[in-house]
């Protein structure tokens, strides 16, 4: 898998990840009487997304390990 393609694949799984996560808050927070006890939530979706965000930057751009295919055992 080139660089290209698995940077390609996280940004899509993040924002998989982001929209199936802010869709339903933020249609919890617009259409309930409690929704606005979710906005105490809000912060730490964020968070946890830039979180997510990084650790897929991290799988992206890390660089395979060597291959051995030349070497006996």
């Amino acid at each position: 898998m080139t660089l290209r393609s698995r940077l390609i694949l996280a940004v899509a799984a993040w924002c998989l990840i982001a929209v199936a996560l802010v869709l339903p808050l933020v249609w919890l927070i617009n259409n309930r009487d409690w929704g606005i006890g979710l906005m105490l939530v809000v912060p730490f979706v964020v968070y946890g997304l830039m979180r997510l965000g990084r650790a897929l930057e991290s799988w992206a751009r890390a660089t395979p390990p060597p291959s051995h295919e030349g070497t006996r055992d």
